[in-house]
This record gives C-alpha cells, structure tokens and sequence, in this order.
C-alpha cells in the first residue's frame, strides 16, 4: 500500500524538529525535502541507504512517480516541509494525490516560524488587555487572495498580525497597513531566517517598516509582525495572579466554605 508522512521540519534549526519526526525519518525508504527551504541537519535522521531526493526544482508532477513507486513497492515516505505543514504547506495538493494512489498519509506538525519569530524577539504575541488575537495572513502577489481577506480589512482590528511571505513589496504591505488602520507609531518586527544561523531582527514602527525592510536587502523567507502587543509591558495575566481562582488553585484569602 505504501505511505507518506508530511512532517514539518520547524522553522530552520535541525534541533527543532519534532521526536516524532526525527522517528519518522529514520523509518523512511524516501526522503523528499527542499535544501532551499529546510535545513539539510534533518537528513542526519535518515537511515543509512535511504533514497534522498531534493525537490527545490520539482512541481507536484516531480514529486508523482516517487508517491507511484511508493503505492506500487508498498514504501514509506518522508515529505519533510518547513516550520508547519498546515500553514502555508502547499500539502492539500498532495494529500489528493496520495488518496488518487491509495497511498496511506499522516501529517506530523512542526513548529511554526511564527513560533520561532517571537522568540526571535522575546516578545509574547497576546498581551492581556492589548491583543487577545492573533491574525496569520500573507499579501495578495502571486497567489491571489480571498476578497474578504485583504490587508487593509484586517488592519482595522489592530491586534497582533503576522504577515507571511510578503517581503518583497514592503512599501505596498506598509501602506495598506497604515490605511486599514494600524497608527504609524505601531510596533513592527521583521524577523529573517528564524533559527537559521543567518536569523536577522528588525524592530521598528510601521511608518519605518518599508524603509528599514529595504535598507537590510530583506525580499524573502521573512516574517513581518505588527501590533501593540510587541512593544507591550507592565500587564499581569490572571492566570499567575494571586487573587484569581482556577480548579487547581485557590485564591489568596479565599475560605474553604
């Protein structure tokens, strides 16, 4: 029958790839990754004689014969993605090839870049009383986008968003922030390569956002994130209040009745 694991590699360094993962590598007669978007430290996991194959240059129709090989020759394959494969993984496509096959799949989640960005900046994304929300979204350019979905719309709620693979039109992705609503002095980051050895911080308002993307050369494989939570302090959660009360803690000075 054969079978495919769609395993998101995390956002660049090898070390956060996911047990799992790393398990599941080591278990597969192929391996497919992409050397331009995932660290090669991942193949470290694959068995010795395992067939490597790099899929950089390869569209969907590249990638069929190794799924038909794997349908006819009853093969495990490891479909290594960057960060996770449910955000922006291109793996809706290829699950319906493996079901056209009769190919067994199992996606194994990573870790996000999104996650690896704040770290990046030691910032927590939802701040209480500042943003509570958290929108992932990406510039209409190539891949056109949703009418609903725009930029500008979702500027309006001025909570924390995370733009991805929109840094080769700075200047676009800077005013549409601005006329959705962000205020020129809201807290921007530009995170490059997260994790990388390469990884590049930014931080600076929006009215600076397009200048400073630019000046660093910045067009690709870069996550811009905006909003009040990351230039927020001084809040408190409840959660580690203690004047709050959850099932495993009572707060201080509450009685046993």
């Amino acid at each position: 029958m054969g079978r495919v694991w769609f395993i998101g590699a995390g956002p660049g360094a090898p070390d956060l790839l996911t047990l799992r993962g790393a398990r599941l590598i080591s278990e597969a007669d192929v391996v497919v990754w992409a050397r331009s978007l995932v660290h090669e430290g991942v193949l470290e996991h694959a068995r010795p004689g395992a067939e490597i194959v790099e899929s950089t240059t390869l569209p969907l129709e590249g990638v069929r014969g190794v799924y038909e090989r794997a349908a006819a020759e009853d093969l495990k394959v490891a479909r290594v993605h960057s960060g996770d494969p449910s955000l922006y993984g291109a793996v809706l496509e290829q699950i319906e090839l493996c079901e056209e096959l009769g190919l067994a799949w199992e996606i194994v989640p990573g870790v996000s870049s999104l996650g690896a960005a704040a770290a990046a900046l030691g910032r927590e994304l939802t701040v209480p009383e500042v943003s509570q929300s958290v929108i992932l979204t990406r510039r209409a350019f190539r891949t056109p986008m949703p009418e609903n979905e725009s930029i500008r719309g979702f500027a309006a709620h001025r909570t924390t968003m995370a733009v991805f693979l929109s840094a080769a039109r700075p200047r676009l992705l800077q005013e549409e922030l601005l006329s959705g609503g962000y205020p020129p002095e809201t807290p921007c980051a530009v995170v490059y390569r997260a994790s990388w050895p390469d990884e590049k911080v930014i931080e600076c308002p929006l009215g600076e956002l397009a200048e400073r993307v630019r000046g660093a050369g910045i067009k690709r494989q870069a996550l811009i994130l905006v909003g009040p939570a990351l230039g927020a302090g001084g809040r408190r959660s409840r959660l580690y209040s203690p004047r709050f009360s959850h099932m495993f803690r009572r707060a201080e000075g509450e009685g046993d009745a």
